[in-house]
């Protein structure tokens, strides 16, 4: 691991409302995971840290338009980063605007050890419907599924699946793709049939429920990492297992 590497957090949940309490809780959640972090900066236009001692003030001016605005750690030698877009009708599944919470972290041994409970604590916090926490590379491949595409090659690399567009998928609840942790709540859970006892003994041996009914699960031990053969079959076994991710079983 060099000392770029990052992890990358995506957690999709409905769209913000007024006076909506969400990004704060996503943003205390985030540091319940990882003690000694404190998301009080806002970057500035040239990326530089501006300290934010009214954060929660300026958490919900900012969120009024549906997004929130990047927050930092105020380390430029540790970067930690989070924010939370909106995402449009047209660009979502079912046609409902969505709120992505987006989070990147060093991926380093303490980052590692609270992933799981750093995506779970996040998507919990904005009543997320799903999503992942993955290594760069992963991110890279998942651009790579996600089609049809005007360009570039006609198939994923290593075997995998294409997944839809996201516009292309009828339903918000379903995953639009599986990354190294995934949260999947309860009725997200539902649409894709986890857990089946008798075929998810794998996946409930890295898995845990959550407060609200959901299921944060580990596909691997490590980070997920694309140039390990045993990695991309366990990542081609869970989409095997789900087809309903990425909406492929529809019509």
């Amino acid at each position: 691991m060099t000392t770029q590497a990052r992890l990358h957090l995506h957690v999709y949940a409905p769209a913000l409302t007024t006076n909506d309490g969400r990004p704060l809780a996503a943003v205390e959640g985030m540091e319940r995971a990882l003690p000694g972090l404190r998301l009080a900066w806002r970057l500035s236009d040239a990326g530089r840290p501006i300290a934010l001692p009214q954060r929660e003030a300026w958490l919900a001016k900012s969120a009024a338009d549906g997004e929130f605005g990047m927050l930092c750690n105020g380390d430029e030698s540790y970067p930690v980063t989070m924010d939370g877009q909106r995402e449009s009708e047209s660009d979502s599944p079912g046609g409902e605007p969505l709120l992505l919470v987006y989070a990147k972290l060093p991926q380093d041994e303490p980052v590692v050890a609270a992933a799981m409970d750093m995506l779970e604590n996040v998507a919990e916090g904005v009543r997320a419907r799903w999503g992942t926490v993955a290594p760069g590379p992963v991110r890279q491949v998942i651009a790579a599924q996600t089609g049809p595409k005007s360009a570039g090659p006609e198939r994923p690399p290593h075997g995998l699946p294409m997944v839809k567009l996201p516009w292309n998928i009828r339903s918000p609840k379903v995953p639009q793709y599986l990354g190294w942790i995934n949260y999947w709540s309860a009725a997200a859970a539902e649409a894709i049939g986890f857990p089946d006892p008798s075929r998810d003994a794998e996946l409930l041996a890295r898995a845990r429920r959550t407060a609200s009914g959901g299921w944060v699960v580990s596909l691997t031990e490590a980070p997920l990492d694309v140039g390990n053969p045993a990695h991309i079959e366990a990542l081609k076994r869970a989409y095997a297992r789900f087809p309903e991710v990425g909406g492929r079983s529809e019509a």
